[in-house]
């Protein structure tokens, strides 16, 4: 390694960058199908002409297109903002991240949980970040956002933080 090489722990280092999609699991595709494939079979019951073939060709691909629906929300840490689906939040307004299991998720959301909260939620991801804000001109006091992997989120989110306030 060169001298004037930058080294990986040298400040001018970028921060980590995180990005996710908050996609449905394999079951999940699996029932959905088998629901609508039983509808359409209910509605077909053996009839002839248009009835025959019209609830597979409606029922199954709007149900693929719910389940894409469903599973498209993506997150990501980048350019010094936390991107979750179309929200934007700069880190320059994060005051601590906590990472959340499945049970400090239902704690946070439960019946205490404060109503001006921004939550991005899904019941199949266990996971979650509590993002604490620090900006007065807001009124919504932290987010709460499902994840897969709440610590690198968290970690990531963190060091963005610190790399824009220095």
């Amino acid at each position: 390694m060169s001298p004037s090489s930058p080294s990986p722990a040298s400040p001018a280092a970028a921060p980590p960058q995180h990005t996710e999609r908050l996609g449905l699991p394999w079951w999940l595709w699996l029932g959905g199908l088998a629901v609508a494939a039983l509808l359409a079979l209910e509605v077909w019951m053996g009839a002839p002409g248009v009835r025959a073939w019209l609830p597979f060709a409606v029922l199954l691909p709007a149900t693929v297109a719910g389940l894409v629906w469903l599973g498209r929300i993506r997150i990501a840490v980048r350019d010094g903002e936390l991107l979750v689906d179309d929200a934007r939040l700069p880190v320059r307004f994060v005051a601590d991240v906590v990472p959340l299991d499945a049970a400090g998720r239902r704690e946070v959301l439960g019946v205490g949980a404060d109503p001006l909260a921004f939550v991005v939620q899904r019941p199949w991801v266990p996971g979650a970040v509590q993002v604490v804000l620090d900006d007065s001109a807001d009124p919504t006091p932290f987010w709460v956002v499902s994840t897969r992997r709440p610590v690198e989120l968290a970690e990531a989110l963190l060091a963005a933080r610190d790399a824009a306030r220095s």
